[in-house]
């Protein structure tokens, strides 16, 4: 039998397994139409290209999703990667299964600026569409979890681009809808490719405890089951190993060894009812030893990704902490499968809620709703602070929970129950007493907020001390709608003096053909727009300025390269009336000079040359050579410390040469930054972002701790010039947390 359709009757099997009321001819049939339309595409590795939306529909199944999701999943690559248009599969399988599959579909026919300007919209759209069907994304990550368990038949460069986009956006999508399972897979396999040499590491050691934990495992996985069994409890134990990544975080960021971590071994006792659960609890502190603070109740607190369970750690006659962890069938679904585990209820006949409508899920509305005005980098940065960030829950007076990003304030707390709460904000009580407005909230807390009428607002202050971005963004809109005056003056000073800084002066964005340009590039619709969402916090001025900058460089080059040709034409139509002409002399044509290293040394092309590596100079940068013994003329930058002019009067005057920049058949010179920063988490997955989107090449890039809760991380990258290195060096510097940005020799 042809293996195509051998996984293709695998795939309706699985799902008629779960599912007897599968309409198969309209699966077979998007199946049929799929297989015709990607008939001529391989994959990397060679294989036909329907085994990719073959294997994504098998994922769903897994998950086992229904029927527009698995037709969806088939049909996924059809609008972005063959002839198939959105109204003809509307036509032949309903705007269900289209809406989806355009949800899905990225927006690779549209040019953007920039990769973060593309990354945005793509996920933007994404977004829009899980907001109407949370459908989208469970279609979405499972075709991202087929990519990754596939990526080594990609380039190295790919390889890492989609491994840290996996980890900064995908897999915490996973972890928002409560699909663990696959939230573990993406972090492992995208782990796999950002970091090898740590992933090995752990894989080495859970492989060597192998042995050991499945018999320490078994030993306490009975003892529980009989315990149970005696106390007439029904259940189901079984044991699970700490995923590589999870372990990885614990050692690497939080600095933790082996025997430091209490989860990596965990056992789940799976019971029929809530009661059961508690009573087991008590069961096994009975049999056990409590870690002390290690107690977590998400049955009566559920996580905001509906995750609920009894968490807790003991310690057995072995001295080996342990997590036991306590649910029942139902949480226990949720907690694997997430939103994805409520299809099989819903496929049900005379079901009556509608697939794919989730009122849990409206914080995907309100994330977008809250990112409306932000440019492409602020818009990813939020989106991965709001997906990644811990959370804690406090309670409102009258006993509601509201889940907070981990380090959250009072001011979170305002905006996150309504704007107008927080704008009339002044003041604040926790757990009864009177606290500061900066003041760190923790599980638990009972929070007040204390208005009046009369507040004249929030203070721009708010905006550094609150940690929500949705607070952040509210206060922001205040701003932006009660003080344009204000902050059109204050954006203007702001402004100007940033400017001139930067070497130019508002006189040279004002000319009547310059100034639209500007505007489009800035993307407001007049100076005075620009002035007030820099006056609000829209937009920094340091980021308005460096996009003016970048197309005045660009309106200049325009201008010279005009100038040349006018002035070129004129040289033509000069010469041609001066060629009968019997005393003219030929002028010696200037000789364009190339190097294979870049570097002339005295008017020699290719003398031997290396650069040095105390300053690793670039094209562009002043530098000076000298006069090594046997191994040519090493180059430095003429603002090294080692080519001081205290250092060329003491060493021999005589080994120093001027040495030029001449065309070179070289693509890149290798130079270090060294990234000062306080340390946080993601902080050495954010600096790889910023490199993988410059486009340079990344020889190494390590990072170090300090004591003191500083980061220093060191990035060897390949740049063309030294224009290309300082915009490297100014995306660095706009990481949160970044102090510094220094070039080696400086």
């Amino acid at each position: 039998m042809d293996p195509i359709l051998e996984m293709y009757q695998a795939l309706e099997e699985k799902v008629l397994a779960y599912n007897p009321h599968l309409d198969c001819q309209r699966l077979k049939s998007a199946f049929q139409y799929a297989d015709s339309h990607h008939s001529k595409q391989l994959r990397r590795d060679g294989t036909p290209y329907i085994t990719h939306p073959l294997a994504v529909a098998d994922i769903l199944a897994d998950l086992k999703m229904d029927t527009d999701s698995l037709i969806a999943a088939l049909l996924h690559d059809c609008i972005e990667d063959t002839d198939a248009t959105y109204d003809e599969l509307a036509g032949r399988f309903g705007s269900t299964v289209a809406d989806l599959v355009e949800g899905v579909t990225k927006l690779t026919r549209v040019q953007y600026v920039s990769m973060e300007d593309k990354q945005m919209e793509n996920l933007r759209k994404m977004l829009m569409a899980m907001s109407k069907d949370i459908r989208v994304v469970i279609v979405k990550l499972c075709d991202r979890l087929h990519n990754m368990r596939t990526m080594q038949y990609q380039s190295p460069k790919k390889q890492r681009e989609k491994s840290l986009e996996t980890m900064e956006i995908y897999a915490p999508i996973a972890h928002r809808l409560g699909m663990q399972r696959v939230k573990w897979e993406l972090e492992d396999l995208s782990l796999k490719y950002l970091d090898p040499v740590g992933y090995k590491e752990i894989e080495d050691e859970l492989a060597s405890l192998t042995s050991h934990q499945q018999e320490f495992l078994m030993k306490i996985q009975t003892k529980i089951q009989d315990r149970l069994a005696e106390e007439g409890v029904k259940c189901t134990v079984y044991s699970r190993i700490k995923s590589i990544y999870s372990v990885y975080r614990k050692i690497y960021t939080k600095q933790k060894t082996f025997s430091e971590i209490f989860d990596l071994y965990a056992l789940r006792v799976i019971v029929d009812t809530v009661a059961d659960c508690y009573k087991v609890l008590g069961y096994i502190h009975n049999m056990f030893n409590l870690v002390p603070d290690r107690f977590k109740d998400y049955i009566s607190t559920p996580k905001p990704n509906m995750y609920q369970s009894l968490h807790t750690t003991v310690i057995g006659r072995q001295g080996i902490p342990f997590e036991v962890q306590i649910r029942t069938w139902e949480m226990h679904e949720t907690a694997e499968y997430g939103i994805a585990a409520h299809w099989k209820y819903k496929q049900q006949p005379g079901s009556s809620q509608p697939l794919g409508g989730e009122d849990s899920y409206e914080w995907v509305r309100r994330l977008l709703e809250s990112q409306e005005s932000s440019d492409a980098e602020e818009f990813v940065k939020s989106l991965k602070v709001d997906l990644f960030a811990d959370e804690v829950f406090v309670f409102t007076p009258q006993g509601d929970v509201v889940n907070l990003p981990a380090g959250a304030t009072p001011i979170d707390f305002a905006y996150a129950i309504h704007s107008a709460v927080g704008n009339r904000m002044v003041g604040a009580k926790v757990n009864g007493r009177i606290v500061t407005l900066d003041s760190q909230l923790h599980n638990g807390d009972i929070v007040e907020i204390m208005t009046s009428k009369n507040a004249r607002g929030p203070s721009r202050d708010w905006m550094k001390i609150c940690k929500s971005n949705e607070a952040r963004n509210k206060i922001r809109q205040w701003f932006k709608r009660e003080r344009r005056d204000e902050n059109i003056a204050n954006g203007r000073a702001a402004f100007e003096s940033e400017l001139k800084r930067a070497g130019y002066s508002i006189a040279d964005l004002t000319n009547e053909e310059v100034l639209p340009r500007i505007l489009k590039k800035a993307r407001y619709g007049s100076l005075d727009d620009l002035y007030a969402a820099i006056g609000y916090g829209g937009i920094t001025c340091a980021k308005a300025v460096t996009r003016i900058r970048d197309e005045l460089i660009r309106i200049n080059r325009e201008e010279r390269d005009r100038a040349a040709s006018i002035q070129q034409e004129e040289g033509d139509v000069h010469i041609l009336h001066m060629t009968n002409r019997s005393d003219l002399v030929p002028l010696p044509q200037k000789k364009v000079t190339y190097s294979k290293n870049g570097i002339i040394v005295e008017g020699l092309d290719n003398c031997m040359v290396k650069f040095a590596k105390c300053c690793t100079p670039v094209p562009g940068d002043p530098v000076i050579g000298f006069v090594t013994r046997g191994y040519g003329v090493s180059v430095h930058r003429q603002d090294c410390p080692n080519a001081s002019p205290e250092r060329r009067m003491a060493s021999e005057q005589g080994r120093w040469l001027s040495v030029t920049w001449g065309q070179s058949e070289q693509e890149g010179y290798q130079t270090n930054l060294t990234i000062s920063a306080k340390d946080r988490q993601n902080l050495f997955l954010d600096v790889a972002a910023v490199l993988s989107a410059a486009k340079v090449r990344v020889d190494s890039l390590v990072a170090k701790g300090t004591p003191d809760g500083y980061a220093l991380i060191t990035a060897q990258v390949m740049v063309k010039n030294v224009d290309e290195l300082h915009e490297v060096m100014r995306k660095l510097h706009g990481i949160s947390g970044v102090i510094d940005v220094k070039r080696a020799g400086n």
